[in-house]
């Protein structure tokens, strides 16, 4: 391995899409934090 830095020399990195990983991401997190507000919304609506 001379060169380090070539990428075509990591043969066992796995190639991924950064952008569809954070797009993933940023959605499950956007539900995630939706379902919360709802809860929170609803135990705060039943407790009034």
């Amino acid at each position: 391995m001379e060169n380090a830095r070539d990428p075509r020399q990591h043969i066992n990195e796995e190639p991924r899409d950064d952008f569809m990983d954070t797009a993933i991401g940023f959605g499950a997190m956007f539900g995630f934090m939706a379902v919360v507000f709802i809860i929170a919304v609803v135990v705060k609506f039943n407790i009034s």
